[in-house]
């Protein structure tokens, strides 16, 4: 039986994918039923580990911020990347619709805290790439299409969960503190 989970998906879940059981999670309290309420960017998904075939967010992730400073220092976007991975089975699908730049409502809604890019999937999540690990991404995903969608405004990105033994390890950053300028 396929399981879908629809993340910010308010009182109605979306199902593009034709899932048996489809899930929500929403921040608002008057969710329906099989809607769970969760601010997604300070919680985890609230669903245990390689419960579903596929996670979707429609004009969601632009809402999660990228960083927050207080208290400390988190990155919500990588968290909620995590949990995306975690509650999906191995080889499961997450899909992201979201306007992107350079596409006017990426950023003209003050609500669009995360502006993603035609670069942000492959650059951070992407198993050959992986530069989240930095920011403490522990997944591993495959990139299975992208493309724009309205005219350009939307960039749909479809990712599957890769389990770690058959992923490349993440590209490690470079240790700045011990490069020198050269001499001359």
């Amino acid at each position: 039986m396929k399981r879908a989970l629809d993340l910010g998906c308010g009182s109605a879940p979306q199902n593009p994918f034709s899932a048996e059981e489809v899930y929500g999670v929403d921040i608002r309290e008057d969710a329906a039923a099989r809607v769970v309420q969760a601010d997604l960017a300070i919680e985890p998904i609230p669903f245990e580990d390689d419960f579903f075939d596929v996670v979707t967010a429609f004009d969601f992730i632009e809402h999660v911020p990228r960083i927050l400073y207080a208290p400390g220092r988190r990155f919500p976007f990588v968290e909620l990347m995590n949990e995306i991975w975690r509650v999906l089975k191995p080889g499961g699908a997450f899909l992201s619709y979201t306007p992107a730049f350079p596409a006017g409502p990426a950023w003209r809604d003050p609500t669009h805290v995360n502006i993603i890019t035609e670069e942000t999937f492959p650059l951070y999540f992407d198993d050959q790439r992986r530069m989240a690990a930095m920011y403490g991404f522990k997944g591993y995903f495959r990139i299975q299409s992208q493309k724009r969608h309205d005219n350009g405004v939307h960039l749909v990105t479809v990712m599957n969960k890769v389990v770690p033994a058959a992923a490349t390890p993440a590209v490690e950053a470079p240790d700045f503190t011990a490069v020198a300028p050269p001499e001359g």
